[in-house]
This record gives structure tokens, sequence and C-alpha cells, in this order.
């Protein structure tokens, strides 16, 4: 009787939780929309050379757009890792069979948008850019999914947020393994040691999270010196700080509560106003038709939807977890494309990427066309497969 009131305890507070994480991230992404508009009409304004040297003021002996990039950004990843753990252990991910589904879909939007693109790009100065077609924007793809309204069945929903987590998950591996150029041992070990004490604490049920948040702080520290990419640590630091029960009492829990906002309505926001100040020059034909631009279109566009439907569809033949009931090929196919809304994701990965910023604003501006048309597909497509479906709504 105990369990059984237990654990639907914590599907209410996983419900609630839910419910804020989808209507954030759902105003987030309208909020994002707006930020990179404005972004890119300064950026080709009359006021261009003020509005983007305001990104290169320097602070603490770094640039603002590297604090935001480098530091910022670390506790949207730690807010992602949350997320993360809370699926693994109470969500949609803590039962296997369930889990399979999104897994194998977001291994198939990772793996067929970079074979595509190593496909055009394979020997060339551009084959770093492989991981940028493989990540999808978590705000953006809900953001999208949101405008359908209530004929989103709730299943389609909890598929593309664990698909999207997941994938951005597969996007930080991708960073922390093959965007890392030399290694300084030292600074990962101090690191390493100080996530395996956090771990130790956390084993040891000490629940006070400041002690947590201060060793994080010194973790990056070390983990930016250590050539790894620093926002790795936020992830890392998710998983040592204690999930406890799961409740509004666990400290997981209220981190992740207390994060959801800022994260949504200025971290995010400010990214995008800082790396989508684009010049949009004449050579814009130029820029489209480069086999690496040409690979990220594919990929997001292309890539994305056929990689998500061909491995689910794939894992349900073998047996390995099947379809939810209100749910149709036709959906995934058409949910497959909002998951080739890189932006945020793809951005980022350029920037470590690429060192030559002529191609990394070519590749920005790519990387906003391809993710608007996958968005304005994958609307489109679910607004027609969805039209007779009952529908459920969780906000």
């Amino acid at each position: 009787m105990k369990r059984t009131v237990k654990k639907t305890i914590k599907k209410i507070y996983n419900a609630e939780l839910w419910n804020d994480f989808f209507n954030n991230e759902k105003a987030s992404g309208l909020i994002l929309i707006g930020c990179t508009l404005i972004s890119l009409i300064l950026a080709n304004s009359i006021f261009s050379a003020q509005y983007l040297n305001t990104w290169h003021i320097g602070f603490g002996g770094q640039s603002l757009e590297y604090w935001i990039n480098d530091g910022l950004m670390t506790i949207f990843f730690l807010l992602i890792g949350l997320e993360l753990e809370r699926e693994i252990y109470d969500g949609e991910l803590s039962n296997i069979k369930d889990a399979l589904l999104p897994i194998f879909a977001a291994l198939g939007g990772m793996a067929v948008p970079a074979g595509l693109y190593l496909w055009l790009n394979y020997g060339t100065v551009a084959q770093a850019g492989a991981g940028i077609p493989m990540a999808t924007d978590i705000a953006f793809a809900l953001g999208v999914l949101s405008l359908l309204g209530n004929r989103v069945p709730l299943s389609l929903k909890i598929f593309l947020t664990a698909l999207a987590v997941i994938d951005d998950l597969g996007a930080i591996l991708v960073i922390a393994i093959f965007y890392t150029k030399t290694i300084f041992w030292l600074n990962l070990g101090i690191a390493m040691g100080i996530m395996l004490f956090l771990f130790i604490l956390n084993r040891m049920k000490v629940y006070i999270l400041s002690i947590y948040l201060i060793g994080g702080v010194f973790m990056w520290y070390f983990m930016l010196n250590s050539g790894i990419h620093a926002t790795v640590t936020g992830v890392l630091l998710a998983f040592v700080i204690p999930f406890g029960d799961g409740t509004k009492k666990s400290i997981s829990y209220q981190l992740q509560s207390f994060l959801h906002k800022p994260v949504a309505f200025f971290i995010l926001p400010l990214f995008a106003l800082a790396n989508t100040a684009i010049v949009i020059g004449s050579d814009i034909v130029e820029t489209l038709t480069q086999h690496y631009s040409i690979g990220i279109a594919m990929g997001l566009v292309l890539g994305k939807p056929i990689g998500i439907a061909l491995f689910s569809f794939l894992a349900v033949t073998a047996g390995f977890c099947k379809l939810p009931e209100d749910l149709t090929w036709k959906t995934i196919i058409s949910v497959g494309f909002l998951g080739g809304i890189g932006f945020t994701m793809s951005i980022f990965i350029t920037l470590l990427a690429f060192d030559d910023q002529v191609l990394i604003s070519h590749a920005k501006f790519v990387i906003l066309l391809s993710s608007l048309t996958a968005g304005i597909v994958g609307f489109l497509s679910l607004k027609k497969t969805l039209k007779a479906n009952p529908n459920e709504n969780i906000s």
C-alpha cells in the first residue's frame, strides 16, 4: 500500500515538473525565434558594427561571447543532465522497453545526418562539421509542437522530448570525444577527482546542494583548462547530485525546478542573440552551394526524419520495442522533421568544429535556414497527420 502511494506521489511530482519543463520550453522556443530575428536584423543594419562588437567586449580576460558559450551554457547542460537523470530514474527511460524507441530514434537521428554530411565532406577542411546536423534543439522543437495545440497526443510529446534529450547527450559525447584537440591530463584528473569526491558524498547521502554547486564550479574551472569543453561539466555534475526519492524535497528536483526559467528565458535567448549575429553578404548563392552547406541542409532536413523513422521502424520490427497505440508511422516521420531543428546545439558544435570565422558564419546561416525548413515541414506534416487524432494535453 505504501509503495503504491509513493509511486502515485512520484508521478504527480514528475507531472508537475514535466508541465513546467514543457511550458517553459514552449515559450522559450517562441522567444528564441524573436531573439534570432532581432539579432539578424541588427547584424545587417546600420548598427551592425556596434552590435557585433558588443559580443566581443572584454570581461575577465575573455569576450562576453566566450562567457556565454563556455560559462552560461554549462548551466543549460546541467539542466539537460538533470532532465536525463529524472527520465532514467522515474521517467520514460526508466523502463528499458519504453526507452528503446526514443533511444533507437535518437541513434538514427544522429547516425544518418552525420553519414550524409561525411559523404559530401570527407577529406575536406569541413570534415569536422559532421556533428553539426546530429543535434536537435529541444526548445524550438517543442515550441513548434506546441503550436498544434490539443491535437498532439501526450505520447508524442514525451517521445520527442526523450529523443531530443538523448540526442543532446549524444552531442555532448561527440563534443567530449571528437572536438577535444589537446588534453591536459593533470587538470582533467583534478576535475575527475572532484567528481569522484562529489559522487562519494552522493553515496553517503549528503543532501546539501551548495556543496555540489561549489564543487561543480571548481570542476568546471579545471575542465575548462583540461582541453575538454567545459560545458560537459554540466552533465557530469547532474549525475552526482543526489536524486533521492525524486520528490519536491530532493535537491535534484529543487535545482531542476529552479533552473527551468533562467535557462529558458535568459541563457538560451542570450545564446541566440550572441550567436546568430550573422551578416548576410552578397555571396549567399555561393554559400548555399558549398559542400558543407549542402551536408548540413541534407543532414537536418532529410537525414533527421529518415534516420529517426528508419531506426524506429527497425527497432519495432525486430521486437525490441513497440509503437504507442496513438501514434502511426506517418506521425513518427512527421515529428522526425522537428528533430531537424538543430539551432542551439548545431550552432554550438559549429563553434567547436571550425576555426575559420567565415566558415562559422556561413554554417550558422545554413543551420538557420535548414532548421526553419525542417520546422515548417514538420509542422505542416503533423497538422495534416494529427487532424483526426483524439487529443491529450498536459498543459
